[in-house]
Order: structure tokens, then sequence, then C-alpha cells
């Protein structure tokens, strides 16, 4: 197992890549990761061009992450935000601490001063050493944004606001018609981003969002083609544990689409490359679930889908790594 890719969002995926990289340091010591990351949260804010997943799997592979939370940086101060807000500026529900602050200036900096966002994440990861190649899914922007089914504040139904306000504002408890993927038709795969899928001898779908992370990714221009034609074995595991996201609110992105909050509909939603020889089948080679949702394996199987039943709970660093080891277990023998 030489050259390994991850498509990633925030939280889970980085947690996921931490683990994984754990179990690699000692299976296979000469390993490459590659990680591709979801752009389809970022946002201007402040005159700031933010990239949470970006960030977060830089932090927390690069040991700067604020453990609890999962997102941002340990022992924050507000005091620039505070500022801000004094000024009637800013959102007073998405506050940037001061530390976080610094990597968003550097990086705005850097794209105003003509770098792509390629170049600014690789600028930025010489400082972190994340020890994977870390890209995001495009260098163009794409923004995710839903449509809301009902008035909200001062929203109309029918309004679109950043996928961003909807989930960290109304926590995604305000129910939306859909989400729209702006700047997708005018982006392109980041460089490296294909070749990573197409090169690689493993490609996992971590235990992210399935909808807004995973899901932006393969929308872009080139990547579900590449994910469906690479030699390389895809493997998934399950962000769905017995019926309920493991973290966040994919229970509201799964339902905006009509798919069931279940580790075997997320499967089924991925589907099988096996199902289509000229390419038009799903995604998967194989799929990890949790111990819990075992019962789910039968129907699994019947649909094409080799699937095995693994603790899931990234609940410390060991039990990441032992996931990871399942899913290069897996991949082995699909």
């Amino acid at each position: 197992m030489k050259r390994v890719t991850v498509l990633a969002g925030g939280v889970g995926g980085a947690r996921f890549t931490r683990g994984l990289l754990a179990h690699l340091a000692l299976a296979a010591p000469d390993a490459a990761v590659t990680v591709i990351v979801n752009t389809g949260d970022d946002m201007w804010l402040d005159g700031l061009r933010i990239c949470p997943d970006l960030d977060t799997v830089m932090y927390t592979l690069g040991g700067g992450i604020n453990e609890e939370q999962g997102w941002g940086r340990p022992e924050e101060s507000r005091r620039a935000s505070a500022e801000i807000a004094a000024y009637g500026r800013g959102w007073s529900w998405f506050t940037l601490g001061d530390l976080d602050l610094a990597t968003h200036i550097v990086r705005t900096d850097l794209l105003r001063n003509g770098s792509t966002l390629s170049q600014a994440t690789e600028f930025l990861c010489r400082r972190w050493q994340p020890g994977v190649r870390l890209l995001p899914m495009s260098d163009q922007p794409v923004e995710t944004h839903v449509c809301l089914a009902e008035n909200i504040d001062e929203h109309a139904a029918g309004d679109y606001i950043h996928f961003e306000e909807w989930w960290v504002r109304y926590r995604a408890r305000v129910a939306i018609t859909g989400f729209e993927q702006r700047g997708l038709a005018d982006a392109v795969a980041a460089p490296g981003v294909l070749a990573a899928i197409t090169e690689a001898d493993l490609v996992v779908l971590p235990p992210s969002n399935p909808v807004v992370s995973v899901g932006t990714i393969l929308a872009v221009p080139g990547v579900r083609e590449a994910l469906r034609s690479t030699s390389a074995r895809v493997v998934g595991v399950s962000p769905i544990i017995g019926g309920a996201a493991v973290r966040g609110m994919a229970d509201a992105c799964l339902h905006a689409i009509g798919v069931e909050t279940s580790a075997l509909a997320v499967g089924l939603h991925y589907g099988t490359r096996a199902a289509g020889a000229d390419g038009s089948g799903g995604l998967l080679d194989a799929w990890l679930i949790d111990e819990t949702d075992a019962a789910a394996l039968p129907a699994l199987a019947a649909a094409g889908i080799r699937s095995a039943a693994v603790p899931l709970w990234m609940t410390d660093l060991p039990a990441t790594t032992a996931m990871a080891a399942a899913v290069l277990a897996l991949a082995a023998v699909s």
C-alpha cells in the first residue's frame, strides 16, 4: 500500500486521517497519503477567505486543533472578533478566534497577491507539517448554499443562504428544499486531484458528511469519473451509527436529498462500482459499518457491496487507528 488518497470533509475526515497515519506509520511507513478536502464550506467573512474544512484537517494533522470542539485552535481569545462586532460588522454566530484569524489573513494575502488556493494551502502547510499532501478539491471558489423551505428571521421561504449560516446559526433545524453549489459550473479539479485518485492504491471515503462534504467533492467535474475508473480499491466508512449521525447534522442533509439516515442507505447512496463496467455504476468497492449496524450486511451484500462491521466510534487515537486498519483489511479482500 504505497499511495492512499482520502476525500475528506472537516472533523470526521481529519480524525480518521490522523488514525490512518498512525496505522501506516507501523504497517506501511513508506506510504504516501493525499487528502482532497471539501471547499464548499468556504466563504468570505470580514474581508477574509475562510476555508473551514482545509483548516480543520491541517490543524488536526499538524497538532494545532482544539480537541474538545474538533475545530479551531486551542486556548483561543476573541478580542478581534469583539472589536469587529463593535463596528457593527461580522456575524455574531460565526466568530473567529485571534489565532485562527492569522491563518485567514495569511491565506487571503496570498490569494490577493496571485496565489491559487492550492499554492496558499501548500504555504500554510509548511508551518503545520500535516504529514500528508493536502489539496483543495478546486482552486476555483465553490460555495454551498441551501434553499429555505420556510420563513426565518430576515430570510423568506425560497431564499438561499450560505450553508454555514444554516449549519452554524440555525443548527440545521430549519427545513430546506435542497442544496446549490455556486461556482461549480466554472470549477475544475485542483492540480493533482484527479491523479491522486487514478494513481492511488487505495481511495477512502471517510466518515465525513456524504452530502455536503464528500458529495461536494464528487460534484467537481472529473472527480466522480476518476473514482469510477481508478484501479485503486475504493472503500467508504459509514458516518452513520445506529441510525444517527456520528457528528454534526448529516441526518438533516440526508433528509433534504431523500436518503434515510442509516448505514445501509448511505452505502446504497454511494453505490457499488461493480454495477456498471462502463463507469455508469456507483463508487464503492467496499463499505465499513459499525458493529451495531451488522444487520445491514446481508442487504449490502445483495446490492453487490462488500462490507464488514467493526467499532467505528473514534473515541481516541487507538480506536481510530484500529478503524483505519479495518479499512485496509477490507480493501485487501474486496
